[in-house]
Parts: C-alpha cells; structure tokens; sequence
C-alpha cells in the first residue's frame, strides 16, 4: 500500500503502561492498530509531545507509538537507572506491552541513542531504523559534556529560562509558538535530579558496537545542528552497515520540530522501500 502524508488525523489517544523494568510510561498511540508500527523515541527532557508536529503528517495507515521514557514527562521518574541499555530494555519491554513482534524505530537526539542500543541488544525487534540529529558516541560528545558540566551546578527547581534557552538552542527555524511553550512546559517536568542522572547515565560508549546494527538506517541531520556535528554521521555512516544520510540545509537539531511535513514525507519514502 502507497503511503501518503497530509490527511486529516484524529487526536491521538494518550495512554499508560506499567512495565516489568519498573518504569511506568504514558504515550500517545495515533492510527491504525492493525497497521505497520512505528516507535518514536525523543531527545533530553523532551517527552511524546516533541512528536506532535510530525504525527499531524502522518498518515493514518500506520500505527504511531510516541512513548514519554523514564524519567520524563509524565512518566515514572526512578532514582537511578538511566543508561542507554536501561531505556532500551523500556522500549523492548514496551513492545512486548503492546504485543508489537518489531517496529520502525525513530530516535531524535538522545532517543537516536537509545535507538542504536535496541537495534543491537534486541535486534528483532527493530525493522528499520531512522537517526535523526544522533550522536555518534555520547560519551565522546563536546555539547553534552558542556550541558552536562552546567546541569550539575543545578541546585533547588530547574530554572524556566534555562529550559526555555536551551530548547531554543536546539532550532533555526520558527515553530508554532504553542508548540514551543508546550515543549519547554514537558521539560520543566523533569526534576534536577533527573537531568543530571540522565547526562551522567547517557555517557556510557557503545560506538564500537554500531558495526552490529543490521536494520536499514537512514541518517536524519540538519546542517545547522548546534549539538552533533557532521563527523557524528560521518562516523555512523562508516559504522553501520548500508546505512545512508539525508541533510536539511538552513535546518537545526530538531529536524521533526522545523520541518515536519517533509520528514514525513522522508519517513514514509524510506519505509516504502522496506518489506512489512
């Protein structure tokens, strides 16, 4: 079936699961049950929200999974417990929740982190794989090292305008004002705490493990992005196999944020080209 982008959707339907891991995560589930899943996991302090744009491209023969993770949003926020392979055996667990054998996996940011580390701990489970303004290695990365230094001199409540400036940073495109207050509104959700056991667990470097993905993967990356540079994909690109790269010039980090509709259209193209 051809897949096209830009019908009228219904409102996604905001649920919540309590998994075997521990965490309880709510997530927006939009389409048609019976149709191909797609599992979108989002970046640092962002939660299903961060997706809305998109899903309002997409169409209604697949079934859209945006779950909040750990730690974010309305989900449950454990003390400890958030290292890439902990939100992965999450995303794992989630499916097998929903009773879903394998999906397309979309990971923004640190999502496309948690993404890489489902696609090679629990390989069946991902049927192609789109990284979109991913990290090479986290572990390796300047920004987050940066973000990281000035997120553990939090002390007391996150501050607005610190989250406010911080997502800002992550676009060069204009967004829907409501939008963007909504997404700065998710994150201050996120306790202090939370922030820095986030960073801190997020940095354990599995790059040498990438040659292990076998999924097809497409590359997401905007040429203005200010927090993974070009070597980043560069260097997934050499280390998963077959993968491949699509740039947005005059585009930020957050690729689905600035230019939903032709992600959308990016999206279903890439699937299109993959058996269900």
């Amino acid at each position: 079936m051809t897949m096209t982008t830009g019908e009228v959707r219904e409102m996604p339907q905001i649920k919540s699961v309590d998994l075997p891991t521990g965490a309880t995560l709510q997530y927006a589930e939009q389409g048609d049950s019976a149709g191909r899943p797609v599992l979108f996991l989002h970046g640092f302090s962002d939660s299903w929200h961060s997706f809305e744009p998109l899903m309002r491209h997409l169409p209604s023969a697949i079934r859209v999974l945006a779950p909040t993770q750990r730690g974010h949003g309305d989900s449950s926020r454990p003390e400890r417990h958030y290292r890439p392979a902990d939100f992965a055996a999450d995303a794992a667990a989630f499916l097998d929740a929903l009773d879903v054998p394998a999906a397309v996996v979309v990971g923004h940011s640190m999502g496309g982190t948690i993404a890489q580390r489902l696609a090679i701990d629990h390989p069946r489970r991902v049927s192609a794989l789109c990284l979109v303004g991913a990290f090479h290695s986290l572990a390796n990365s300047k920004a987050a090292q940066e973000l990281a230094g000035v997120i553990e001199q939090m002390e007391g409540p996150v501050d607005r305008d610190f989250v406010r400036e911080f997502q800002k940073s992550t676009i060069i495109r204009p967004v829907p004002q409501a939008f963007f207050e909504t997404a700065v509104q998710e994150s201050m959700k996120m306790p202090a705490r939370v922030w820095k056991g986030v960073l801190a667990d997020m940095r354990d470097d599995f790059s040498f493990d990438l040659h292990k993905i076998a999924a097809p993967t497409l590359l997401v990356w905007g040429e203005q992005d200010g927090f993974v540079p070009r070597s980043d994909q560069d260097a997934q690109l050499a280390a998963i196999p077959g993968s491949r790269l699509r740039v947005y010039e005059g585009t930020g980090h957050a690729v689905h944020w600035e230019q939903p509709e032709r992600f959308a259209r990016d999206l279903m193209s890439f699937m299109e080209e993959k058996p269900n």
